[in-house]
C-alpha cells in the first residue's frame, strides 16, 4: 500500500496494529465454531469462552486504533480549506486507463460490500432452524442490519470529509472484517447487535464510491459510469452470496456466510493501494504536488469557490452555479409528478430487495427445495442478470435515460407477474422469473440516483438524491416491519401487492419523466 496514504496522519503503525488486532480477534472466535462441527456447526446456547470475549475486546480496540492511525492532523484547518475547493472533470475530458482501473476496483469493492447484506436471505433458513425462532423474530436481524446501513450512510459521509475517501474505504473494510464474527454468535440477540454494526460498517461504501467516481469521471461519462459500477456491484454481490451459499453452506452451515467476510474484508484492505486519494482532500491538506499528479491521471481540474458559489462536491455533482435567492422545492407543480414517480420506485425497490428477494431462499426451502438447490437456482438467476447490466448501461448512455429506466420498471413488472404465476402453480422453474426480478430491481437501483441527479436544479439536487436514497431504505424498513409484526403475506400475494406501486410508477414516469441524455444541466436552473 502506498506509504503516502499515511502522510499527515497519526501513524501507519497504528493502522496496521489495528488491522492485526481485528484479524486476531476474529480468529479467536474460530475454535469455538470448529468445536461445533460434529453438530453441523450449531452454536446456539453455547457459552462464550474467554477466547471469544478477549477476541471481541481486540476487535473493538483494533478498530479504534486503526481509526486513530488514519486520522489526519489539524482536521479543523482541512475542513475549512475543503469548503472552498472544487475538483471537477471538464466536459470534454477523455477516458483513460486510470478511469477503467478505478471502475474495476470499485466494482470489486462494491461486490464485497453488497455480498454481506445479500447473504441475509441465505442465512435466514438456517438461523430460524438453529435458534428455534419464528420468522417474525428472525426478521429482527435484517431489520437492524438495514437500520445500521441508514446510520452508516450518514456516519461515513462525515468520516469521508474528515479522513478522505480512500482512508474511509479502508476503515470501512476494517469494520467489515470485525463484523464477520456474526457467524460465531451463540444467540439471536448477539446476531442482531452484530448485524446492526455490520450494516453501519457497510452502509457508507456505496455513497463514498459514487463520490469518488463523481469527482474523477468527466461529466458526460459520469451517468453511465455510475449505472455500470452500481449495477455490476449489486448483481455481483448477489451472485457471490448465492454462489458461496451453494458451495459452502451444506458443509459449514449458514454461519460461514458471515465468517467469509474475514478474507474478503482483508482483500478489500489490500486493494486499497489501487484506490486513488481524493484530489480535493489532498489540496485541502496542502499536498498540491500529489493532488496535481492525480488530477493529471484523471483529467480533472480544481478551482477555488467564490463566496456566492455552491459547493457541489457531493455524490452526484455535475457543475457549479450561483445562488439567486430562490429556494426551489421537490414538490412544486413542475416537479411533483417526477418526484412522485421516483419516490414510489424507490419504495417499491426496497420492498422487492429487502422483502421479496430476502425471503425468497426461505420460501424455496419451505417448498421442499434443499438449501443447496435453492442457492444454486438463485445463483443461476443472478448469473443470467449479469450481462444485462452492460445492456442497461448502453441503453442509458446511447439511447435514452428515460426509456432505460422505463425498461427496467417494465422488466421488474414482468418478473413480479411471473412470480405470481409461479406461486399459482403455472410458472414452471423459478430461475427465469427470479432473473427478471434481479435484472429489473438492480436496473432500477443503478439508474435511480444518477437519473435523479440529472433531473433537478442544483439547489435541490442533493436534497432530491438524498430523498430518493432514503426512500429505498424506507421500503426495506417497511418490508421488515411487516415481517416483525408477522403481517407478511405469502410470496405470491406479496408479489401481487408490489405490482400496484410498480404499475403506478410506470404510469407516472411515462407521463412526467424527462429525457436527460445530452442535457446541459444548467438548463434546469431556468
Amino acid at each position: 500500500m502506498d506509504a503516502k496514504l499515511f502522510l499527515d496522519r497519526r501513524g501507519v503503525w497504528a493502522f496496521w496494529l489495528g488491522c492485526l488486532c481485528v484479524t486476531a480477534g476474529v480468529l479467536l472466535h474460530l475454535p469455538m465454531f470448529w468445536m461445533g462441527r460434529d453438530m453441523g456447526f450449531a452454536m446456539a446456547g453455547m457459552p462464550m469462552d474467554n477466547g471469544m470475549l478477549f477476541g471481541m475486546f481486540l476487535i473493538v480496540a483494533g478498530i479504534g486504533v486503526a481509526a486513530y492511525g488514519l486520522l489526519p492532523k489539524d482536521v479543523d484547518q482541512q475542513v475549512r480549506s475543503a469548503a472552498h475547493i472544487a475538483v471537477t472533470a471538464p466536459e470534454d475530458a477523455k477516458l483513460s486507463p486510470a478511469h477503467a482501473l478505478l471502475m474495476l476496483v470499485l466494482v470489486v469493492a462494491l461486490i464485497i460490500d453488497v455480498m454481506k447484506p445479500a447473504s441475509l436471505g441465505f442465512v435466514m433458513p438456517g438461523l430460524i432452524k438453529e435458534y428455534g425462532v419464528t420468522k417474525a423474530q428472525a426478521s429482527l436481524v435484517p431489520f437492524f442490519a438495514l437500520i445500521g446501513t441508514v446510520t452508516g450512510s450518514i456516519l461515513w459521509g462525515i468520516i469521508a470529509d474528515i479522513y478522505g475517501r480512500k482512508a474511509s474505504i479502508l476503515l470501512s473494510a476494517v469494520v467489515f472484517v470485525g463484523t464477520s464474527i456474526c457467524g460465531a454468535m451463540p444467540s439471536l440477540q448477539w446476531n442482531i447487535i452484530m448485524c446492526f454494526l455490520m450494516g453501519a460498517g457497510a452502509g457508507g461504501m456505496l455513497p463514498v464510491t459514487y463520490a469518488l467516481l463523481a469527482e474523477t469521471m468527466p461529466s458526460r461519462h459520469r451517468g453511465w459510469a455510475l449505472v455500470l459500477v452500481g449495477g455490476l456491484g449489486a448483481v455481483g454481490g448477489y451472485f457471490a452470496a448465492s454462489g458461496f451459499s451453494y458451495l459452502l453452506v451444506p458443509t459449514f452451515s449458514w454461519r460461514i456466510l458471515w465468517l467469509i467476510n474475514l478474507p474478503t474484508g482483508l482483500l478489500l484492505i489490500l486493494m486499497g493501494g489501487l484506490i486513488p486519494e481524493s484530489a480535493k482532500f489532498l489540496l485541502s491538506r496542502g499536498r498540491d504536488a500529489e493532488a496535481h499528479k492525480i488530477m493529471a491521471r484523471f483529467g480533472t481540474v480544481s478551482h477555488k469557490l467564490a463566496a456566492s458559489e455552491e459547493d457541489t462536491d457531493d455524490t452526484f455533482a455535475h457543475h457549479h452555479a450561483r445562488r439567486d435567492g430562490t429556494d426551489p422545492k421537490l414538490w412544486t407543480p413542475g416537479l411533483i409528478g417526477k418526484t412522485a414517480a421516483l419516490t414510489i420506485a424507490a419504495l417499491a425497490w426496497g420492498l422487492i430487495n429487502f422483502g421479496l428477494l430476502l425471503w425468497l431462499p426461505n420460501d424455496l426451502v419451505a417448498k421442499g427445495y434443499s438449501m443447496a438447490l435453492s442457492s444454486k437456482l438463485l445463483a443461476e438467476s443472478s448469473l443470467i442478470a449479469f450481462p444485462t447490466v452492460f445492456l442497461c448501461t448502453w441503453i442509458y448512455s446511447q439511447w435514452s435515460t428515460k426509456w432505460a429506466f422505463t425498461t427496467m420498471i417494465s422488466v421488474t413488472l414482468a418478473g413480479l407477474i411471473w412470480v405470481l404465476l409461479l406461486e399459482s402453480g403455472k410458472g414452471g422453474s423459478p430461475v427465469l422469473p427470479i432473473a427478471l426480478l434481479i435484472i429489473g430491481s438492480n436496473g432500477i437501483l443503478a439508474i435511480l440516483l444518477p437519473y435523479a441527479s440529472e433531473s433537478y436544479p442544483l439547489k435541490i439536487r442533493g436534497r432530491a438524491t438524498g430523498w430518493v436514497a432514503a426512500c429505498t431504505k424506507g421500503g426495506g424498513v417497511l418490508a421488515q416491519t411487516l415481517s416483525i409484526t408477522a403481517l407478511v403475506p405469502p410470496l405470491g400475494i406479496a408479489a401481487g401487492m408490489i405490482i400496484v406501486p410498480i404499475l403506478l410508477t410506470l404510469g407516472l414516469f411515462i407521463k412526467f419523466g424527462t429525457e436527460t441524455r445530452g442535457l446541459d444541466l444548467r438548463q434546469l436552473e431556468k
